[in-house]
């Protein structure tokens, strides 16, 4: 399960990593493969792209297959 504590690069990992990478592209974070990926988390990119956490996460969880 993908949570808001989740780190960017996880998330690429525990979900399909091609709809999870849509999924984070059309939240606004186009540079999946920098540094910050390793750091940031599900959380952080909400909050800085401006995006709804709870609905990110429901879209992120739906890539668990």
């Amino acid at each position: 399960m993908i949570t808001k504590d989740t780190l960017i690069i996880d998330a690429l990992n525990i979900g399909n990593p091609e709809k999870v990478a849509r999924v984070l592209q059309e939240a606004g974070l186009h540079c999946l493969g920098c540094a910050l990926a390793h750091q940031e988390t599900v959380g952080d990119i909400a909050v800085v792209h401006g995006v709804n956490l709870d609905e990110l996460l429901a879209k992120l969880n739906a890539t668990i297959d």
